[in-house]
Protein backbone atom coordinates (compact mmCIF):
# COMPACT_ATOMS: atom_id res chain seq x y z
CA UNK A 1 0.00 0.00 0.00
CA UNK A 2 1.11 3.64 -0.85
CA UNK A 3 2.24 5.60 1.82
CA UNK A 4 1.41 9.39 1.23
CA UNK A 5 2.10 11.20 3.75
CA UNK A 6 5.59 13.03 2.46
CA UNK A 7 7.48 14.86 5.11
CA UNK A 8 8.60 18.98 4.75
CA UNK A 9 12.29 19.36 4.33
CA UNK A 10 14.55 22.28 4.22
CA UNK A 11 15.75 22.40 0.76
CA UNK A 12 17.62 19.03 0.47
CA UNK A 13 15.03 17.31 -1.92
CA UNK A 14 12.87 14.68 -1.64
CA UNK A 15 13.91 11.21 -0.79
CA UNK A 16 12.35 8.07 -1.58
CA UNK A 17 11.69 5.41 0.34
CA UNK A 18 11.02 1.81 -0.53
CA UNK A 19 10.05 -0.09 2.55
CA UNK A 20 7.48 -2.78 2.82
CA UNK A 21 8.37 -3.46 7.06
CA UNK A 22 6.43 -0.26 8.41
CA UNK A 23 8.62 0.08 11.65
CA UNK A 24 11.39 0.00 9.54
CA UNK A 25 9.99 2.80 7.26
CA UNK A 26 8.99 5.24 9.82
CA UNK A 27 12.25 5.03 11.45
CA UNK A 28 14.38 5.94 8.09
CA UNK A 29 11.58 8.62 7.60
CA UNK A 30 11.95 9.80 11.19
CA UNK A 31 15.51 10.60 10.70
CA UNK A 32 15.83 12.02 7.16
CA UNK A 33 13.45 14.19 8.11
CA UNK A 34 15.12 15.53 11.16
CA UNK A 35 18.05 15.78 8.58
CA UNK A 36 16.22 18.01 6.27
CA UNK A 37 15.04 15.89 3.66
CA UNK A 38 11.42 15.36 2.47
CA UNK A 39 10.40 12.22 2.58
CA UNK A 40 7.96 9.75 0.23
CA UNK A 41 7.56 6.28 1.37
CA UNK A 42 6.04 3.21 -0.80
CA UNK A 43 5.80 0.02 -0.15
CA UNK A 44 6.23 -1.83 -3.31
CA UNK A 45 8.33 -1.80 -6.04
CA UNK A 46 5.84 -1.22 -9.03
CA UNK A 47 4.59 1.77 -7.08
CA UNK A 48 8.23 3.03 -6.06
CA UNK A 49 9.11 3.06 -10.49
CA UNK A 50 5.79 5.35 -11.11
CA UNK A 51 6.88 7.26 -8.35
CA UNK A 52 10.51 7.97 -8.75
CA UNK A 53 9.10 8.88 -12.74
CA UNK A 54 6.31 11.62 -10.90
CA UNK A 55 8.84 13.36 -8.31
CA UNK A 56 12.05 12.62 -9.68
CA UNK A 57 13.65 12.13 -5.54
CA UNK A 58 17.46 13.32 -5.00
CA UNK A 59 17.82 9.84 -3.76
CA UNK A 60 16.48 6.20 -3.38
CA UNK A 61 16.70 3.90 -0.28
CA UNK A 62 15.64 0.52 -1.61
CA UNK A 63 14.72 -2.28 0.21
CA UNK A 64 15.83 -5.35 -1.46
CA UNK A 65 13.25 -8.03 -0.05
CA UNK A 66 10.63 -6.33 -1.13
CA UNK A 67 7.45 -8.14 -2.44
CA UNK A 68 6.70 -8.72 -5.92
CA UNK A 69 8.62 -6.75 -8.21
CA UNK A 70 11.92 -6.97 -5.65
CA UNK A 71 14.41 -3.82 -5.36
CA UNK A 72 16.88 -5.73 -7.57
CA UNK A 73 14.64 -6.03 -10.22
CA UNK A 74 13.56 -1.92 -9.63
CA UNK A 75 17.50 -0.98 -9.55
CA UNK A 76 17.50 -3.31 -12.94
CA UNK A 77 14.79 -1.37 -14.65
CA UNK A 78 15.91 2.50 -13.13
CA UNK A 79 19.25 2.21 -15.11
CA UNK A 80 17.62 0.44 -18.22
CA UNK A 81 15.62 3.58 -18.55
CA UNK A 82 18.54 5.58 -18.42
CA UNK A 83 17.78 6.73 -14.68
CA UNK A 84 20.69 7.42 -12.67
CA UNK A 85 19.13 8.44 -9.12
CA UNK A 86 21.34 7.56 -6.92
CA UNK A 87 20.41 4.26 -4.88
CA UNK A 88 20.90 2.72 -1.41
CA UNK A 89 20.28 -0.82 -1.21
CA UNK A 90 19.16 -2.15 2.00
CA UNK A 91 18.89 -5.75 2.69
CA UNK A 92 18.55 -8.29 5.25
CA UNK A 93 21.10 -10.57 4.33
CA UNK A 94 24.89 -9.94 3.91
CA UNK A 95 25.70 -11.87 0.98
CA UNK A 96 28.66 -10.91 -0.94
CA UNK A 97 27.02 -12.33 -3.97
CA UNK A 98 23.94 -10.13 -3.41
CA UNK A 99 26.21 -7.16 -2.98
CA UNK A 100 28.40 -7.12 -5.67
CA UNK A 101 25.21 -8.12 -8.00
CA UNK A 102 23.50 -4.84 -6.62
CA UNK A 103 26.65 -2.97 -7.23
CA UNK A 104 27.09 -4.37 -10.23
CA UNK A 105 23.07 -3.51 -11.66
CA UNK A 106 23.98 0.53 -10.29
CA UNK A 107 23.02 0.56 -6.46
CA UNK A 108 25.22 3.25 -5.31
CA UNK A 109 25.76 1.99 -1.69
CA UNK A 110 24.56 -1.04 0.47
CA UNK A 111 23.32 -1.15 4.26
CA UNK A 112 22.62 -4.40 6.09
CA UNK A 113 19.93 -4.58 8.20
CA UNK A 114 19.85 -3.83 11.45
CA UNK A 115 21.89 -0.86 10.64
CA UNK A 116 21.74 2.59 12.85
CA UNK A 117 19.29 4.61 11.15
CA UNK A 118 22.22 8.19 11.88
CA UNK A 119 24.46 5.67 9.42
CA UNK A 120 21.69 5.71 7.24
CA UNK A 121 21.54 9.68 6.94
CA UNK A 122 24.91 10.22 6.75
CA UNK A 123 26.07 7.91 3.84
CA UNK A 124 22.80 9.58 2.08
CA UNK A 125 24.40 12.47 2.77
CA UNK A 126 27.71 11.36 1.42
CA UNK A 127 26.07 9.65 -1.44
CA UNK A 128 24.84 13.40 -2.65
CA UNK A 129 27.60 15.24 -2.02
CA UNK A 130 29.11 12.75 -4.70
CA UNK A 131 26.56 12.71 -7.12
CA UNK A 132 25.87 16.78 -7.19
CA UNK A 133 28.63 17.28 -9.73
CA UNK A 134 29.66 20.57 -10.86
CA UNK A 135 28.10 23.50 -9.16
CA UNK A 136 25.38 26.03 -11.09
CA UNK A 137 27.13 29.26 -11.50
CA UNK A 138 26.81 31.84 -8.77
CA UNK A 139 24.64 33.85 -10.34
CA UNK A 140 21.43 33.25 -12.88
CA UNK A 141 20.08 34.75 -15.56
CA UNK A 142 16.96 34.29 -17.39
CA UNK A 143 16.17 37.75 -20.07
CA UNK A 144 16.50 40.69 -17.08
CA UNK A 145 16.24 38.82 -14.42
CA UNK A 146 18.95 37.96 -12.47
CA UNK A 147 19.96 35.93 -8.99
CA UNK A 148 22.63 35.82 -7.21
CA UNK A 149 22.58 32.02 -5.22
CA UNK A 150 25.27 33.07 -2.53
CA UNK A 151 23.84 36.82 -1.60
CA UNK A 152 20.39 35.21 -2.73
CA UNK A 153 19.40 38.53 -4.06
CA UNK A 154 17.22 39.13 -7.45
CA UNK A 155 16.85 41.75 -9.32
CA UNK A 156 14.18 41.91 -12.91
CA UNK A 157 15.25 45.11 -15.24
CA UNK A 158 17.90 46.51 -13.43
CA UNK A 159 15.77 47.09 -9.82
CA UNK A 160 15.92 45.19 -6.86
CA UNK A 161 13.25 42.81 -6.08
CA UNK A 162 11.75 41.52 -2.03
CA UNK A 163 11.14 38.00 -2.47
CA UNK A 164 10.39 35.21 0.09
CA UNK A 165 13.04 32.15 1.04
CA UNK A 166 10.29 29.91 -0.83
CA UNK A 167 10.03 32.27 -4.13
CA UNK A 168 13.28 32.17 -4.41
CA UNK A 169 14.07 28.98 -4.19
CA UNK A 170 11.28 27.97 -6.33
CA UNK A 171 12.50 30.54 -9.19
CA UNK A 172 16.16 29.75 -8.88
CA UNK A 173 15.41 26.21 -9.40
CA UNK A 174 13.74 26.83 -12.80
CA UNK A 175 16.55 29.02 -13.70
CA UNK A 176 18.64 26.27 -13.05
CA UNK A 177 17.06 24.63 -16.27
CA UNK A 178 15.43 27.26 -18.66
CA UNK A 179 13.23 25.66 -21.14
CA UNK A 180 12.49 22.65 -18.65
CA UNK A 181 9.10 22.21 -18.07
CA UNK A 182 8.38 20.66 -14.44
CA UNK A 183 4.96 19.48 -12.81
CA UNK A 184 3.53 20.68 -9.61
CA UNK A 185 4.17 17.66 -8.20
CA UNK A 186 8.02 17.75 -9.15
CA UNK A 187 8.46 21.35 -7.57
CA UNK A 188 6.73 20.28 -4.68
CA UNK A 189 8.90 17.57 -4.54
CA UNK A 190 12.28 19.49 -5.23
CA UNK A 191 11.55 22.73 -3.46
CA UNK A 192 9.35 22.04 -0.80
CA UNK A 193 10.86 18.47 -0.03
CA UNK A 194 7.37 16.73 -0.14
CA UNK A 195 4.95 14.89 -1.78
CA UNK A 196 1.45 16.41 -1.05
CA UNK A 197 -0.92 15.52 -4.25
CA UNK A 198 -2.92 17.93 -2.97
CA UNK A 199 -0.54 21.20 -2.82
CA UNK A 200 -0.33 21.83 -6.54
CA UNK A 201 -2.21 25.06 -5.54
CA UNK A 202 0.84 25.82 -3.11
CA UNK A 203 3.12 25.91 -6.35
CA UNK A 204 0.26 28.10 -8.40
CA UNK A 205 -0.10 30.90 -5.67
CA UNK A 206 3.40 30.93 -5.34
CA UNK A 207 3.92 31.63 -9.10
CA UNK A 208 1.53 33.72 -9.20
CA UNK A 209 2.83 35.68 -6.15
CA UNK A 210 6.35 35.73 -8.66
CA UNK A 211 4.79 37.06 -11.26
CA UNK A 212 2.99 40.14 -9.77
CA UNK A 213 6.69 40.98 -8.42
CA UNK A 214 8.06 40.62 -11.45
CA UNK A 215 6.17 42.49 -13.89
CA UNK A 216 6.62 42.91 -17.41
CA UNK A 217 10.29 41.52 -16.61
CA UNK A 218 8.37 38.12 -15.43
CA UNK A 219 10.30 34.76 -17.44
CA UNK A 220 7.84 32.26 -16.03
CA UNK A 221 6.14 30.34 -18.52
CA UNK A 222 3.02 28.00 -17.71
CA UNK A 223 2.31 24.29 -20.10
CA UNK A 224 -1.21 24.14 -19.68
CA UNK A 225 -1.89 20.57 -18.16
CA UNK A 226 2.16 20.10 -17.57
CA UNK A 227 3.23 22.89 -14.95
CA UNK A 228 6.01 25.71 -15.57
CA UNK A 229 9.14 26.44 -16.84
CA UNK A 230 11.07 29.80 -17.84
CA UNK A 231 12.02 31.16 -21.25
CA UNK A 232 13.66 34.77 -22.53
CA UNK A 233 11.67 34.08 -25.49
CA UNK A 234 8.68 36.80 -25.47
CA UNK A 235 6.55 35.51 -28.25
CA UNK A 236 5.87 32.05 -25.73
CA UNK A 237 2.54 33.02 -23.62
CA UNK A 238 2.77 33.16 -20.11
Amino acid sequence: MEDRSGSTGEGRGLVLVVEDEHAIADLERLYLSRAGYGVHVERDGGAALARVRQLRPVAIVLDVGLPGLDGVEVCRRLREAGDWTPVIFVTARDDEVDRVLGLELGADDYLTKPFSPRELVARVKSLLRRAAGPRPPRVLGVGTVLLDLERRTAEADGRPLSLTAMEFDLLAHLMCEPGRVFSREQLLAAVWGQADYGGGRTVDVHVAQLRAKLGAASPLRTTRGVGYSVSDDPDRRP
